[in-house]
């Protein structure tokens, strides 16, 4: 079964706390006929609703065709983390790429954060960024290298951020397991759902028409088949990142769907500051990462663990409750009110796939786990280029994307051998 039903049923939103904290949106109706637009885009998550918005600030015709409800995928259930660059430091993309490559991306992904923000403030305040992402190290040596990083990018880029050592670290974050870690504050963290909800607003002001409940389900050139109508457009726009449906061979070669759980406690009131001193969000340098942060009404937002099947645990909540209380192991009377996964895209080098797939066709996905800011960031550019103006997806494309071995049918199965090697290392500390 696809990854768009394997999960949730058809046209909805998961049940988390990102749901029940956001306002009620109507559904949209989909697709019944034949309809002619200047671009069509699968999916509205980030990537396709701001492309959606730029697109119809600028005087296009824009169809943004959803398999369930926009929001739907990774833009409405993730950990609301907005980072800084990529999930490969300047170091080594400089070393891959060259000096000057690497800055101009450094300056991209900037763009991306910026955009988010200028976006967030016109039309989703209720999303309510805020700034500051912390990123803690569980070894010393991991801790002493983050500071020789932030050294860096402080010399190189003049790019500051604050090293924390352990008693500083744990002045704001009291988890013990940490030796310290890096405090950005040109970083922040969002409320994923309402920022998606204020982009598809924004984006339908502008005169795109969003359909939802409408997956594509074959792409003939420039023409969208759905079960209800077809959309003939002068270019596609490809933006469901993991949820995508095999529409394309090359895409699906090089972005592999992965899946990734949040739970969300009871609000702690006094006892927030047994996780957290400053509204800020942590994530840790675990190869399967932990990253957590406090809702605005003080709930211990956890994300972590993995899984590479395309279906979810049958028990998701065991295994992250374990991995919150190894963090905080004085919440262990705390109530879960709630607990979801959902799908993201992920590239064999953690590196955002932006391509042209084709003289009429564009695709963005694979964000792996930075897709808060990259992805709309990804949407912007990808407008950019069906304006005419391509420097910026040409900057994209040159980070390295390779095919995963065996493609996308063997993508699975290997990595999965692979990450559970890493998992096992994280386990044991190496």
């Amino acid at each position: 079964m696809k990854a768009l039903y394997r999960n949730d049923p058809p046209g909805s939103l998961p049940d988390s706390w990102y749901v029940a904290s956001a306002p009620t949106v109507p559904p949209r109706p989909a697709l019944r006929g034949a309809v002619r637009c200047d671009v069509a885009i699968v999916g509205a998550g980030y990537t396709g609703l701001t492309a959606a918005l730029t697109l119809a600030e600028r005087g296009y015709s824009v169809r943004v065709l959803e398999a369930h409800r926009a929001g739907f995928g990774a833009s409405g259930r993730n950990g609301g983390q907005v980072g800084s660059g990529f999930n490969k430091d300047q170091q080594w993309l400089a070393a891959k790429l060259g000096d000057g490559q690497a800055r101009a991306l450094w300056d991209l992904a900037e763009d991306g954060k910026a955009l988010l923000r200028d976006l967030a403030a016109r039309h989703a305040p209720d999303a309510r960024y805020t700034p500051g992402v912390l990123h803690g190290q569980w070894t010393r040596a991991g801790a002493d290298e983050d500071r020789r990083y932030a050294d860096w990018l402080a010399a190189t880029y003049g790019y500051e951020t604050e090293y924390l050592d352990r008693d500083a670290f744990r002045a704001i974050c009291p988890a013990t397991v940490y030796e310290g870690g890096v405090l950005d504050m040109g970083a922040g963290h969002i409320h994923p759902l309402r920022y998606a909800q204020g982009l598809a607003r924004a984006a339908e002001a502008a005169g795109a028409v969003i359909h939802e409940t409408t997956e594509v389900t074959r792409i003939d050139g420039t023409q969208l088949v759905t079960p209800g109508g077809t959309v003939q457009a002068g270019h596609v726009i490809l933006a469901g990142n993991g949820y995508l449906p095999d529409l394309d061979r090359r895409y699906a070669a090089r972005v592999m769907p992965i899946n990734s759980f949040i739970a969300a406690t009871a609000p702690l009131g006094n006892r927030a500051a047994e996780v957290l001193r400053r509204d800020i969000a942590v994530a840790d340098s675990k190869f399967v990462v932990n990253y957590f942060r406090l809702s605005e009404d003080q709930r211990l937002l956890f994300g972590g663990r993995e899984s590479y099947s395309i279906g979810f645990p049958g028990d998701i909540l065991t295994a992250l409750r374990a991995r919150m209380l190894r963090l905080f192991p004085t919440l262990a009377d705390v109530e879960i009110t709630h607990h979801w996964g959902g799908t993201l895209g992920i590239t064999m080098t953690r590196l955002p796939y932006v391509t042209r797939l084709g003289p009429t066709t564009l695709a963005a996905g694979g964000f792996s786990g930075h897709g808060v800011a990259l992805s709309g960031l990804a949407g912007r550019v990808m407008a950019e280029a069906v304006a005419g103006q391509a420097e910026r997806l040409d900057l994209f494309g040159t980070l390295p994307i390779p095919p995963f071995p065996g493609g996308s049918g063997a993508r699975a199965p290997l990595l999965t051998l692979a990450m559970t090697w890493f998992s096992l290392r994280d386990r044991l500390g190496i």
